[in-house]
């Protein structure tokens, strides 16, 4: 192949008109650009130019050489300012998150997007296992967990808390344990880990979400709370969850006498550097949480 740094110093050649003149846009000597072009006329098996002292006129294949290597030099220029380019509203950044926080972040994400066309959001709802699978393995650029990571790759700060809240169908003024037993238990994946969270705090009586009996389940974040609007069962569930159900009036939220929340961790590839589209993503999502602006690390 054509070393392009060769026809660099060949179309500059044409264009400047004069060695000299092309050394100094070039930073080289003139002996560098001479060299260049021999290397060329060498490398095709063709002169490239007429000398006549200092002037030079092209040659037929020198003509051919240049309307053909100029467009592949500015191409080539073009990817190097396109590569070397850090915008902070262009290009794609990909988000992983739990669903409950994800709900809250996700339309003020997309009014960003809104605001900058060009900064694409792509937003996954998963579990913490997976949010920090995808981080250590370069398919995520930031992550919000619920729990630290244990991998050596992730590495984390907290952003925020997170309350969990007992939910109950609308007509429950005080949830005592008999009638939480009666109602029922609408599970969830992270079902257990809340219930003993918040539950376990609040009422002596518990020790395991199964111990109620189960009156349903869902895997989608935006479902839960859609038997417990219809008087089946209770849950517990993040604050944020609760906030994005579209029939709150049909639930009541309880805040026990003894608090519990999670605490909402930033994840990001250790020893990577941050690209400024995930510098302005992330300042997006400390002020979707309610948070000021902060160091993206």
């Amino acid at each position: 192949m054509i070393n392009p740094v060769w026809l660099r110093s060949f179309c500059t050649l044409v264009e400047v008109g004069h060695f000299t003149r092309t050394a100094e846009r070039l930073h080289m000597t003139q002996s560098g650009v001479s060299q260049h072009v021999r290397k060329l006329e060498q490398h095709l098996e063709r002169s490239l130019l007429i000398r006549q002292g200092k002037r030079f006129t092209l040659t037929d294949a020198g003509s051919r050489l240049y309307r053909e290597a100029s467009a592949i030099v500015e191409s080539l220029s073009d990817l190097e300012r396109r590569i070397g380019a850090d915008p902070l509203h262009d290009g794609v950044v990909r988000i992983m998150s739990p669903g409950s926080v994800g709900l809250k972040l996700y339309p003020h994400l997309l009014e960003l997007q809104r605001r900058h066309p060009k900064l694409v959001m792509d937003y996954r709802f998963a579990p913490n296992a997976d949010v920090e699978r995808a981080i250590a393995d370069y398919r995520v650029d930031v992550g919000i967990m619920t729990s630290p990571s244990s991998l050596d790759e992730v590495g984390f700060k907290p952003v925020g808390e997170e309350p969990l809240l007992l939910v109950t169908p609308k007509n429950m003024s005080e949830p005592r344990w008999e009638q939480l037993m009666e109602l029922g238990f609408v599970d969830h994946p992270d079902g257990a880990h809340h219930a003993g969270l918040l539950l376990g705090a609040n009422y002596p009586e518990f020790h395991h979400s199964n111990q109620f009996p189960l009156a349903g389940f869902s895997n989608q974040i935006s479902l839960i709370l859609q038997p417990v609007s219809m008087g089946l069962g209770f849950t517990v569930l993040p604050a944020y969850a609760v906030e994005a159900f579209p029939a709150r009036e049909l639930v009541q939220t309880h805040r026990l006498s003894k608090p519990a929340s999670e605490t909402l961790l930033l994840c990001f590839r250790r020893n990577q550097p941050v690209a400024n589209r995930v510098r302005t993503v992330i300042e997006a999502m400390r002020e979707g949480l309610g948070l000021g602006a902060g160091d993206s690390h």
